[in-house]
């Protein structure tokens, strides 16, 4: 018989004393386990392993599953929302157990789970939860790592409102990160066409182009510190000039935090390069 930390682990790491009965651990065997230190008492009727994330062991104390930009990030998923708190998913009907605590309560429909959420649900409740725009960056991410698939992009389009439901078929799979989904979502409202992932000669690809003249590049904190990666765009950015191009190039605060500033940017550029034809 498999030993009860073994168990755990095979459940993910936390799971239900009623659970673990199933595979013949008795209660007097879970309470050894506790005392030898090899398993964790989470609440009353619910076990971890010492190896357990600490999100997991606290969503779980908690009353539920990980869900949200929470579960995105254990689902190597980009979220836009960097919360500190963590979000915790207790199903329809589902008891909370944490008395003091941070943990944002999901009531969504399901029955109480634990562990995290599965990458469908985390998806839909962070549409729920955060709106369009986290939802879409989240779902190019996703996409983009193959972990959405024809099936569950049906699945969750028809989980979705249907005035949302348009988000999951604007998405593409070649969105380089969340700010470039960002971007492209909110320019697409604005009525401005891009062309994607453009390979340009001498210059490489690059993120965005308009009317054929205007590069757009967005610029994430992860890819863009330090003066080797300054150096070299700009680099491609007189490349660009050589041949005719103009190179709006935004960073995550100025996408996030100051949108009125690169929206009015993009729209003067566009206009004065329009007045040139």
């Amino acid at each position: 018989m498999l030993q009860a930390a073994q168990l755990i682990t095979h459940q993910g790491g936390v799971a239900r004393g009623t659970r673990l009965q199933q595979f013949g651990l008795s209660r007097r065997m879970l309470s050894g386990a506790v005392r030898d230190g090899s398993v964790i008492r989470v609440r009353p009727g619910v076990f971890a392993v010492p190896s357990a994330s600490p999100d997991l062991v606290s969503a779980a104390a908690h009353g539920g599953a990980v869900t949200c930009s929470s579960a995105l990030r254990m689902h190597d998923v980009w979220a836009l929302r960097r919360d500190e708190q963590l979000h915790v998913w207790v199903g329809t009907s589902g008891r909370v157990h944490h008395i003091d605590c941070d943990c944002v309560t999901h009531y969504f429909e399901g029955r109480t789970l634990l562990g995290v959420a599965p990458l469908d649900d985390a998806l839909v409740h962070v549409y729920q939860c955060c709106g369009e725009e986290v939802f879409f960056a989240a779902l190019e991410s996703a996409l983009k790592k193959r972990k959405v698939g024809a099936g569950m992009r049906a699945r969750l389009r028809e989980r979705l409102p249907i005035a949302a439901r348009w988000l999951v078929d604007f998405a593409r799979r070649d969105a380089d990160s969340g700010l470039e989904s960002l971007l492209r979502l909110r320019l697409h409202l604005l009525g401005i066409r891009l062309e994607c992932q453009v390979e340009i000669p001498t210059v490489g690809r690059v993120d965005f182009v308009i009317d054929g003249m205007l590069i757009l590049e967005a610029d994430g904190m992860e890819n863009h510190d330090g003066g080797s990666h300054r150096h070299k765009d700009l680099r491609r950015d007189a490349a660009a000039s050589a041949i005719g191009y103009e190179t709006l190039r935004f960073d995550y605060a100025l996408i996030v935090h100051d949108w009125p500033v690169v929206e009015a940017a993009i729209i003067a550029a566009i206009s004065r390069l329009r007045a040139r034809v």
